[in-house]
């Protein structure tokens, strides 16, 4: 039976009663198996359903109900099982195949966000955390097992092409080639040179409105330097080491001269875009790396004063994306109907939090998610559950997944 951290089971159903009316004494029972069961269907979802092991040695990783794989999504979605590589070969070869196969796409063309099955072009939205991803995952599975044979030369030319691709998008107007239809006029807005990295569209795959995101540049500093770690260590690139330890300095000093407002009633925070010409955007967004999320990859500490203040906004009223709703609150995104709550967001801000109760409302907002399928679904409507968008969507399912894993006094024998 599922029991929740620090409180009792009891304390998450009166809260649950608090939002519902009450439950009755035999619930109690009912509502833990059903904690369980959503985390056993989430366990089995992404190895088993949307995993594939393909015959030239990569594994496929749809993103669920759309048949493509989105790298950001790859990533993502099967990282909550490096854990069990050491003891599993059978797992061990789909995780390295997932690194493999993401080497491939750069190689394809490393604007792309998405692709087929036959490594064909998906969606060509140039997102920055879809290069970030890959060296995320291969850092995260390299020194949680210690097997370096994920670094194949296809994989190194992957990381080359990456740091060109981040250099250029340094200095975007001068040296970018990319366009989009959906950017205003096809190159987005006008940004000066702040050393972070020129996004076209956001991690919710939806335009930019100012083009340096700053979450996205965070995510990017922490991992360009796991990136200097593996070019020096495995590779014995020092060159190379040396690119990526500059290119994450620069970055986040971008983010720390031109990535922070003062804002009444919060004080100094983060933005969550900006132009490097005074223009901001003080909002967040469901999809990781969100600004909730910069704690869950590494770039500060939930205990940091300027993530405290951009914590407290965004799970306020004053994030225009913070829904408030009968059976849940939490964070939704353009990409879906206005007041939908995504689970993505529920989960990071469990993952960041040192509050029992908060994780347990959390929870509860979870369970009374599930329509009876057992799924996280992308959003919900936090008035009506069962009205959601996209019935088979993999990654909440395995974000779910982790937090329980990594948080294994939330689970009972």
């Amino acid at each position: 039976m599922l029991k929740l951290r620090g409180l009792a089971l009891a304390l998450v159903l009166a809260v649950l009663g608090e939002m519902t009316g009450s439950v009755r004494a035999g619930e109690q029972s009912s509502l833990g198996a059903k904690l369980e069961t959503i985390y056993l269907t989430a366990y089995d979802e992404a190895l088993n359903r949307h995993a594939t092991l393909k015959r030239d040695g990569t594994t496929y990783v749809s993103s669920g109900d759309i048949d493509a794989e989105w790298l950001r999504d790859a990533a993502a979605v099967m990282a909550p099982y490096i854990g069990l590589a050491a003891n599993d070969e059978r797992v061990k070869a789909v995780l390295r195949g997932v690194v493999a196969r993401m080497a491939r796409c750069i190689l394809v063309d490393a604007y792309a966000n998405a692709f087929l099955a036959d490594y064909r072009v998906a969606e060509h939205k140039f997102e920055v955390d879809s290069l970030i991803y890959p060296i995320w995952f291969a850092a995260r599975y390299w020194r949680a097992t210690g097997d370096r044979s994920i670094f194949t030369p296809g994989v190194q030319r992957a990381f080359k092409r990456i740091l060109v691709v981040l250099r250029d998008e340094q200095r975007h107007a001068a040296r970018s080639r990319y366009r989009h239809p959906e950017l205003a006029g096809g190159t987005g807005t006008q940004v000066k040179y702040t050393g972070m990295i020129w996004t076209g569209f956001r991690p919710s795959d939806d335009p930019a409105r100012y083009q340096y995101n700053i979450p996205v540049n965070m995510f990017a500093a922490v991992a360009l330097r796991e990136l200097s770690a593996i070019e020096k260590t495995v590779y014995r690139n020092k060159r190379a080491s040396e690119n990526a330890w500059g290119l994450s300095v620069e970055i986040q000093r971008g983010v720390e001269q031109h990535g922070t407002v003062n804002l009444k009633g919060f004080g100094k925070m983060y933005a969550y875009e900006v132009d490097g010409r005074g223009h901001t955007i003080l909002m967040d967004d469901a999809n990781p790396p969100s600004l909730l999320s910069i704690p869950y990859f590494g770039y500060v500490s939930n205990n940091d004063s300027i993530y405290r203040a951009t914590r407290a906004f965004v799970l306020s009223k004053r994030n225009p994306y913070f829904y408030v709703g009968k059976f849940a609150s939490g964070i939704g995104s353009s990409h879906t109907p206005r007041g939908y709550v995504w689970p993505l967001a529920l989960l990071m801000q469990a993952f960041t939090t040192y509050d029992d109760r908060e994780f347990n409302r959390l929870m509860t907002y979870i369970v009374a998610s599930d329509v009876g399928d057992h799924r996280l679904h992308e959003s919900f409507n936090p008035n009506r559950p069962e009205a959601f968008t996209r019935r088979d969507f993999a990654w909440p399912n395995a974000l779910y997944t982790q937090l329980i894993r990594e948080h294994p006094q939330a689970i009972g024998p």
